[in-house]
């Protein structure tokens, strides 16, 4: 590569949505380069989704084991070789890391520089050993990295981010987790289960991913019941000590009173912030938001009426897969085509966390809607008596669906029950479907089933949206099972 180099696509980033804006961009034109200033692996197969639920899964069996005496099978005591079970995590996260590595080895290899690189213009790119791309478009796929509240800064040494979580050898002995959010959810409850001393920082009595009051009050009391949840708490102060590290907060839910704890770690669960700060943004024309992170058109991905798009991670909005790889899919099919740019119908919002129960926002949420012009109304079940759950001893949870008066159209949902992730693909697909309360209910529910419970919610929304009869206490026209 000389030292000036000129081509039509600059892509920054080989994660997940780099990878896709790079797969379509091709299509378009060979003049490209794709620059990662790191490894190549993708968020979600080396910190993410993947080694998370690798973690998940040997404390979900764990938890499952412990519960057989309520089914009448006994079992021995449980025991829990924590280096085992990070050694399959790691090995395995390996794994997927060399799926996406070997993906990466499959592009052309004259389009891969492993430099930083830092804008100087809209169309000029300065890579950290000094050469220069000229750039006719710039797709910037930087994605994120964990946010650290300055608060927990004092634990030194023994703070950690789920970043660091998946190449402990060995599980601590106890571990305070910070934020109540999907990352710190699905780890401290998974962390519980597998024999470590965790207790769970929280602010507001909230979870960040539901929006629904019912739902939110009805988590965290769940979550209290199995493991200590401060879900209100006011953090002192920090102290790193020689060989553990002592928080000291004030409860609200407990009249305030101070309180001492020590932990062999603190584990920041607390978000993640877009890769965007040191990348020269302010040497362009963009407009950015109060995080430092360009605007942009999410329908196009192009950032104002520039010749620079977003995608993924970077966007600061939906980290999750499935969005990034759509978002840079389009970025790399509009920067392919400009200067004609094209936008696009984008997916209904989905999130889940793989806690237990499991978490799941559909569509729009209770306060998109409640701060929204739509007139709605609200359908409910619980699973305590839905008759599949109980079989299964997974009945506990709730389920609210959204949907349009007048119209009786599905609009959203909150879950906080049993199989969240598979009701939450119904529904999704449901939503961006166009479909009707009453069009899902013309679909047939075998029978016994958890989908039941969708059907006495959406019967529930039917009646409260005056479109339909009081829905029966138990499910009679197919025996029990609501």
């Amino acid at each position: 590569m000389d030292n000036k180099w000129v081509v039509d696509i600059a892509i920054i980033g080989t994660g997940t949505a780099g990878m896709a804006a790079y797969r379509e961009a091709i299509k378009f034109t060979k003049n490209i380069v794709l620059l990662e200033a790191n490894t190549y692996g993708t968020t979600c197969a080396r910190v993410g989704c993947m080694p998370s639920k690798l973690l998940i899964a040997p404390a979900h069996v764990c938890h499952k084991v412990k519960s057989m005496p309520t089914l009448g099978l006994q079992v021995g005591p449980v025991s829990i070789d924590g280096q085992a079970v990070m050694r399959r995590v790691r090995d395995e996260r390996d794994r997927f890391v060399r799926f996406v590595e070997e993906a990466v080895a499959g592009f052309d290899a004259n389009h891969l520089v492993q430099q930083r690189a830092k804008f100087n213009s809209d169309h000029e790119l300065i890579l950290a050993d000094g050469r220069i791309i000229q750039a006719e478009r710039i797709i910037i796929a930087t994605g994120s990295r964990p946010y650290i509240p300055d608060e927990l800064q004092a634990a030194g040494s023994r703070l950690m981010t789920n970043d660091d979580v998946f190449d402990w050898q060995d599980l601590p002995q106890s571990t305070a987790v910070f934020g109540a959010g999907v990352i710190g959810l699905e780890l401290g409850q998974a962390l519980h289960r597998l024999g470590v001393n965790v207790e769970l920082f929280g602010r507001n009595n909230a979870i960040s991913l539901i929006t629904d009051p019912d739902i939110n009050c009805y988590a965290v009391q769940t979550f209290q019941r199995e493991f200590t949840f401060h879900a209100h708490a006011d953090m002192l102060a920090i102290t790193e000590k020689k060989d553990h590290v002592e928080v000291r907060f004030n409860n609200a839910e407990n009249e305030n009173v101070e309180q001492v704890r020590r932990f062999e770690y603190i584990l920041a669960a607390t978000g993640r912030i877009a890769n965007v700060d040191g990348l020269g943004l302010e040497t362009t024309t963009l407009a950015l938001n109060h995080r430092g992170v360009p605007l942009y058109d999410p329908l196009s991905m192009r950032c104002g009426d520039s010749n620079i798009f977003i995608a993924g991670d970077a966007c600061g909005d939906l980290p999750l897969l499935h969005e990034a790889a759509d978002e840079g899919k389009l970025a790399g099919q509009n920067a392919g085509r400009f200067p004609e740019v094209f936008k696009q119908q984008r997916y209904v919002p989905l999130g889940i966390a793989f806690t237990d129960p499991q978490l799941a926002v559909i569509g729009q949420s209770y306060r998109q809607l409640s701060e929204g012009s739509l007139a709605f109304k609200i359908g409910r079940v619980l699973f305590e008596d839905q008759g599949r759950s109980r079989v299964m001893l997974v009945n506990k949870g709730v389920l609210h669906v959204y949907g349009e008066c007048g119209t009786g159209r599905l609009l959203g949902a909150e879950i906080f029950g049993p199989n969240a992730e598979h009701l939450a693909h119904l529904l999704a697909w449901s939503i961006q479907s166009h479909f009707t309360v009453i069009d899902i209910l013309h679909m047939p529910f075998y029978h016994p089933v958890i989908e039941e419970g969708l059907r006495s919610a959406l019967r529930d929304l039917l009646h409260n949206l005056q479109m339909g009869p009081l829905p029966p206490a138990r499910c009679i026209d197919c025996g029990v099972g609501a």
